[in-house]
């Protein structure tokens, strides 16, 4: 990890997206056009800092999807994964998607992860994949830290 990346996430949550799904892209461009408070970074998983992040949670395979950490590099950090990714990520945008955040968080986590695990198979044939991860807007790269690699 680098002395900038370190910064930009200090303190703040992370979400590790699969760099080359449409999908999570997509989930990617909403979370930044809605996160006016900038109270998240993003990071493909495949990036050294995806990879870096995964490992220190002893993760060595690329999970399907999202991984969203939370208050990153600080003693109080707290990994979510899936279902509940997609749900904390939710939570820290204003009303209306915080409280889609909570109503998610109150649906039994095994039909979330049931929903979850269905998109998750089926994303690449619904919506296809990039080859590479795409590059954000110029105004939006400060935010999304490990796709110039």
């Amino acid at each position: 990890m680098t002395e900038p990346e370190r910064a930009e996430i200090e303190g703040r949550a992370l979400l590790l997206y699969d760099g080359v799904c449409a999908l999570c892209n997509g989930v990617v461009q909403f979370l930044l056009k809605h996160d006016q408070q900038e109270k998240l970074r993003y990071a493909p998983l495949q990036s050294s800092l995806g990879r870096e992040i995964l490992g220190r949670f002893e993760i060595r395979t690329f999970p399907d999807g999202v991984v969203l950490l939370t208050d990153a590099l600080k003693p109080q950090e707290r990994l979510y994964k899936r279902s509940d990714a997609v749900a904390g990520a939710l939570r820290l945008l204003p009303t209306p998607w915080r409280l889609l955040g909570q109503l998610l968080s109150l649906v039994p986590r095994t039909l979330r992860e049931f929903g979850y695990g269905i998109v998750a198979r089926l994303r690449y044939r619904i919506l296809g994949r990039y080859d590479t991860c795409p590059l954000p807007p110029l105004d939006q790269r400060r935010k999304l830290l490990g796709v110039y690699e």
